[in-house]
């Protein structure tokens, strides 16, 4: 990892190559407005200082249009550098004149890092690619669900909070009935295998999401201590909501490493009782051949005095003596359920 502070440069250290581009959203109480353009710089004229504005940025790639929209808003370098690291890990910060949310969502195709910054009239969020995750945000401005083109950034800030956090919720859900259906395949005593591969699985993406949701959590009542002009008194009640939700987040994320925990223990019980039946079932073919080794043995040893070697049906009495012998064993084994 490079030193941010011995660079005047801006990285994007992702590999995403949606090239980047703004969806603006103008809005108050009686007005709605919309615009997609390249850079920032076609924005300029648009832009309407008295009404509240919503920008989602899509893509990194050109990190240009990044910082001419950041610095338009006061957002300083190395906030801008957290936004373009897409292996920074989760946190929340707040500053004089913006509140920062960097942090990731979860997709079937693997996690996207998501970053928001909230002023006094505008939020923006930036996404890695092309993304669809806040469009219900940008239909509800558009029919004004709940008056919300009437209420301030941080109402609109705390709606995008949540739908990040339901993405939380959601997938801890989904690795707990991913991981109920590995339960049901070990109590089964079916392929270990592939339990063991999904297991694995599910172990990584809680993790993932436990780096996101954990310093969520904890880094998240920095918000509800934000200047009043940034998170206002009347909509604190919105932020404790989204911290309830974040609070059950991390209560399933915890119910999931027990799950995972227990499982592991059951998978390695598998394994090893699958081991001991192996073990038991060769122990048990070679404790019937012990006694038929040594007969053999016995009538392989080349001494002239040995009446049974001259027999006629010698040969034959043999392989009966070895049959006999190797049946009871097996009976005998089989008798106290030992096979």
């Amino acid at each position: 990892m490079k030193n941010n502070l011995l660079t005047e440069r801006l990285f994007y250290n992702g590999t995403n190559i949606t090239d980047t581009h703004i969806h603006a959203t103008g809005y108050e109480s009686g007005k709605y407005r919309e615009a997609v353009c390249d850079t920032f710089a076609q924005l300029t004229n648009w832009i309407d200082k008295s009404e509240k504005l919503l920008l989602r940025i899509h893509g990194f790639k050109n990190t240009d249009t990044i910082k001419e929209v950041c610095e338009h808003y006061g957002i300083d370098f190395l906030t801008i550098q957290d936004i373009l690291n897409v292996e920074h890990p989760a946190k929340i910060e707040e500053h004089d004149n913006f509140n920062l949310v960097v942090t990731s969502i979860f997709t079937a195709k693997g996690t996207s890092p998501i970053r928001l910054v909230q002023g006094s009239n505008y939020v923006i969020s930036f996404t890695e690619g092309e993304s669809m995750f806040f469009n219900d945000v940008a239909k509800g401005i558009k029919e004004n669900t709940l008056k919300i083109r009437e209420r301030t950034s941080d109402y609109l800030f705390s709606v995008m909070i949540n739908e990040v956090v339901s993405n939380y919720i959601t997938c801890a859900m989904t690795i707990g009935d991913a991981l109920d259906d590995i339960q049901e395949q070990l109590i089964a005593a079916t392929d270990n295998r592939s339990s063991g591969a999904e297991l694995q699985k599910q172990r990584m993406r809680y993790t993932e999401l436990k780096r996101a949701v954990i310093p969520m959590k904890d880094q998240y009542s920095r918000l509800l201590r934000s200047d009043p002009a940034l998170i206002r008194k009347n909509n604190r009640p919105f932020f404790n909501d989204v911290n309830d939700h974040l609070l059950n987040a991390a209560r399933l994320i915890e119910e999931c490493r027990d799950t995972i925990s227990s499982l592991t223990d059951l998978y390695i019980s598998n394994n090893n009782l699958r081991m001991n039946d192996i073990m038991k079932r060769l122990t048990i073919v070679s404790t019937i051949f012990i006694p038929l080794t040594f007969l053999v043995g016995v009538w392989g040893m080349n001494f002239k005095n040995m009446p049974e070697t001259e027999w006629e049906y010698g040969y034959f009495a043999a392989w009966g003596i070895i049959i006999t012998v190797g049946t009871l064993s097996y009976l005998f084994f089989k008798s106290k359920k030992w096979k």
